[in-house]
């Protein structure tokens, strides 16, 4: 004899297997349903092939094992700005652990540097399509002469690491 709890008069566990069957029929049960859902779905609101398309290239712009840079300073909101200067370009900082990367966005396009110094492969994100990717010399510096439009960020790899920096709006 149990109780509600599983448990014969002794206090033992029992394995009940009338619950257990109960238990794997509604699992199935349960799949068999989402199977029909998602069929209806698919006959009665299909993805945008669009939206599908978009959302399949942003997944591909996603680094599982890469590191993320902050954003630690952005001279749209941490600077005082600078009278007589009608267009100054957008200084931002981002860091990750020991490594720092220094970023100015103008009108004449992006150049930064990685700190400490290094070589680095860097790519602008800036949607499904990146930009080509550039290279940062020995002391770290690099330069894009079109600059991002819209939301970007940047992907750095150094070594054997990938860095991705915080998106921004230029």
């Amino acid at each position: 004899m149990s109780d509600t709890n599983g448990r014969n008069d002794s206090g033992d566990d029992v394995f009940d297997e009338d619950a257990y069957d109960d238990g794997m029929d509604a699992e199935l049960d349960c799949d068999r349903l989402e199977e029909e859902l998602r069929q209806a779905a698919a006959i009665l609101d299909p993805v945008p092939a669009e939206l599908y398309r978009i959302a399949v290239e942003a997944y591909a712009l996603h680094d599982f094992d890469a590191r993320v840079a902050e954003l630690t300073f952005d001279s749209l909101t941490d600077a005082i700005p600078v009278r007589g200067v009608d267009d100054p370009p957008r200084m931002l900082t981002f860091r990750t652990g020991e490594l720092t990367v220094d970023v100015e966005v103008s009108a004449e396009g992006l150049m930064g540097q990685v700190l400490p110094p290094q070589t680095a492969r860097v790519e602008v994100l800036s949607g499904p399509q990146s930009a080509a990717p550039l290279t940062a010399d020995d002391l770290g510096r690099f330069a894009c002469e079109a600059p991002p439009s819209g939301p970007f960020a940047l992907r750095l790899r150094t070594g054997g690491e990938v860095v991705v920096t915080e998106w921004l709006r230029a």
